[in-house]
This record gives C-alpha cells, structure tokens and sequence, in this order.
C-alpha cells in the first residue's frame, strides 16, 4: 500500500527500522551489514532497504533531515506499514564538556522549540520521550559489548549546530543539564509517543564546543560503524 512518499508493499516493511538520515548511509548499512537485502524504496531517493542481520529481519530506512522530513517517513511507517520500532542512528553535536568526540549518546528524551506537535495535533510540549524498554534493551546490549554510552537528555534543533550559540535555547529550560544537540530525535519521539510505537535514538559525537577536533573520515566511519552494530545488536 504505497503512500505519497514510499511506494513499498506492506509485506517489505519489516516491524525494525534502523533510520539513518542519509540515504546512501542506508546503503552502506545494507551492503555491509545485511544479508538478503533488497531495495524497497526509491521515491526521491530515500532509500530504504529490507534484509537480515543475524537471522532479524530488518528495514534500514532513510529519513533526511530534520524534524518535517524524519516526521513524514515515521508517521507513515508507524500509521501504514505497521512499524513497531525505530531507532534513529545519526550524529550529535556535544553540550556538555564531559560528552567528546567519537562518544556514543542515547537520548531519553529530546527538548525543542519545534511547532510540529502543534501543527500536527494542536499539542503544545516541549520534550518528547523515547522508549524507556527500548533504551533499556541498548543499553544492556551496550555493556555486554563493552561499548560506553552516555545516556540522558538531548536537544533537537532546527538549526544545524554549528552555526548557532545555543545559550538562547538554554534560557528556557536553565534547570536541563543537555548532552548533545542534533535535528530529528523530538520528531520521531512524539510520533512514538502519538502511535504508542518504540523509539530511540543513537548519536555519535562527531563536533565539540569544548573542543578543537574534527574526525577523519576514517575515523567518522570507524565510529559510526560501532554504534550502528550496537542498534543492530539491540534489535536482536
């Protein structure tokens, strides 16, 4: 039952998404960590792919940028194709000078200034809440892998974050103590929330303002890599 934007079958759809924004970063997950995949949507090239990992059948979706693009795929996946879990994966950039480079953030809740519960449901909040169970199965599989993540609240923004002080947004909230800042994470928590589906989201820290650092690409990639294996994982 293809809609304006996705034109799957129900049936390709698997009930996990993984959600990265990039689309060709949704390749790259299907060809390097997928078995038996198959591409399953093209429209406006937000590719979204259907396979196996580790014998879990899995959807890697694209969602783009910000809160209106990640809003329209979620709300179609969770209201038309039945989705009962996604987990964003993208990057974050750091707020907090304990939260560096090449950290992995899991946010259990995400603070904006965005009006698009408003707009959608003439709701007025500013956080939108992730999935407590969700977070909990990330967070186990985390330290089973050995893998360090820094949990709490992050900030989504409209505004990309190098290219704005945040303090402004702080004033709001003064009693918040904000992890990191990124674009999508209140959109898909609200639409959790709204479709009483899971949500999460994983970010890697790839810029800093406490810090004079920038990832290769080797190493962006490296980075990226573990804690798309740590969503996979959780899935499973």
């Amino acid at each position: 039952m293809p809609t304006p934007h996705i034109e799957s079958k129900k049936n390709e759809i698997a009930e996990s998404v993984l959600m990265p924004g990039d689309p060709l970063r949704a390749k790259y997950i299907a060809e390097k960590f997928l078995t038996d995949y198959k591409l399953v949507n093209r429209v406006r090239n937000m590719f979204a792919y259907t396979g196996y990992y580790k014998g879990k059948r899995v959807t890697v979706f694209a969602s783009g940028m910000g809160i209106p693009s990640i809003g329209i795929y979620a709300y179609e996946l969770f209201q038309f194709y039945d989705v009962k879990r996604i987990i964003r994966i993208g990057s974050a950039g750091s707020q907090h000078k304990d939260v560096r480079v090449k950290d992995v953030v899991l946010s259990m809740g995400a603070y904006s200034l965005s009006y698009y519960d408003k707009l959608l449901d003439g709701t007025d909040k500013n956080i939108a809440r992730s999935s407590f169970q969700l977070n909990e199965k990330i967070l186990k599989t985390a330290k089973k892998l050995n893998m360090p993540v820094v949990y709490g609240l992050t900030m989504t923004s409209d505004v990309f974050d190098v290219y704005v002080d945040y303090n402004k947004f702080r004033k709001n909230f003064p009693n918040v103590n904000f992890l990191a800042v990124e674009m999508e994470a209140f959109g898909l928590f609200y639409l959790g929330e709204k479709f009483k589906r899971d949500t999460a989201c994983l970010m890697t820290i790839v810029d800093s303002k406490y810090e004079k650092k920038e990832l290769t690409s080797e190493e962006r990639e490296k980075s990226l890599d573990e804690m798309i294996i740590l969503a996979l994982e959780s899935l499973i």
